[in-house]
């Protein structure tokens, strides 16, 4: 009996043991962002267990509260594009990036309206959400420059705010055209507006690569240093959790709660429009994304890129890095 009890302890001390030794990989994410869909999935069908570590999401706020709880040391990751993770990168922090989300989008106006092309727009009212340094309107004003040889910001009245009010501002036809995050554009669309031109075939135009993932994951440099397998690790875990999604319609059950969907016809233009930003599987393109880098220097200046000019060195995660 002694020699029983002596076994069934020995098999706790032997399970506690273990998980302790589980590696613990805390993200800040805001509560009603699109990323906890993925971050969810990975909780709910266990994929940080079975790629060796624990995921514990902290909610916060806006992104000015992730980026304040990765910065202090309360969060080993948070969500954010790479072009601020470049700017830190030049301003000397060793930060590295994870790929996401393409994050889709485009320029949206109303479904009767007459325009065809960007030129058409000119002396209307936008609507962009994100403020004046938003990338996918930066884009657009590349693009406008090299199509019709004029800036969409000085023939437009911009009208900026968050991503909810340029919504109801564009479905009210109260602007010519809209620009938001991806989500709210595929709301948008299920209200009776259309898109006038995609980003990614704006990106394409530009001689961008549009495959190229704007959002993803923030880590420091020295955790991957340290702890190689548990950033590898969560890489694997968030692709198997995209591919999930993308094949099986079932898995979409569990986070179509937060999903925030008013109707079936919302439910499905959301899910298309996370599996439309899905990357491709691979190495990201560094030298197209040192070209969207250059671009959003001319155009975007110091306030946006800082001292990232160029593409740091290190500034994505690779397979086998």
């Amino acid at each position: 009996m002694v020699g029983f009890a002596a076994a069934l302890l020995g098999a706790a001390l032997l399970g506690t043991a273990a998980l302790a030794e589980t590696p613990v990989l805390r993200i800040a994410a805001q509560k009603s962002g699109t990323v906890n869909w993925e971050l969810e999935t990975i909780k709910d069908q266990g994929l940080d267990g079975k790629n060796g570590f624990d995921l514990q999401v902290m909610d916060v706020a806006a992104g000015p509260a992730g980026q304040v709880a990765f910065q202090g040391g309360e969060a080993d990751a948070m969500v954010t594009d790479w072009i601020w993770v470049a700017r830190q990168r030049a301003a000397g922090e060793d930060y590295v990036f994870i790929p996401y989300s393409r994050a889709v989008g485009g320029l949206m106006v109303p479904g009767d309206s007459p325009a065809k092309t960007l030129a058409d727009l000119k002396g209307a009212k936008i609507g962009v959400a994100g403020g004046p340094l938003d990338k996918s309107w930066i884009l657009l004003r590349a693009y406008s420059q090299k199509e019709y040889g004029f800036d969409l910001a000085d023939q437009t009245e911009q009208v900026f705010g968050a991503p909810p009010l340029i919504a109801e501002v564009a479905e009210r036809g109260e602007v010519g055209g809209a620009i938001n995050f991806w989500h709210f554009l595929a709301k948008m669309k299920v209200a009776g507006m259309r898109e006038l031109i995609g980003v990614s075939e704006v990106a394409e135009a530009l001689g961008l690569d549009p495959d190229t993932p704007l959002l993803g994951y923030v880590v420091r440099g020295e955790l991957l240093r340290d702890q190689p397998e548990l950033v590898h690790g969560f890489a694997t875990a968030s692709r198997e959790a995209k591919e999930l999604l993308a094949s099986d319609p079932a898995a979409w059950d569990h986070i179509r709660p937060m999903m925030n969907a008013a109707d079936e016809a919302q439910f499905d233009a959301l899910k298309a429009g996370f599996i439309a930003g899905i990357p491709a599987d691979g190495p990201v393109n560094e030298e197209a994304a040192g070209r969207m880098l250059g671009l959003m220097a001319r155009i975007g200046g110091d306030e946006l890129v800082g001292g990232a000019t160029t593409l740091p060195k290190g500034l994505f995660v690779q397979p086998g890095s």
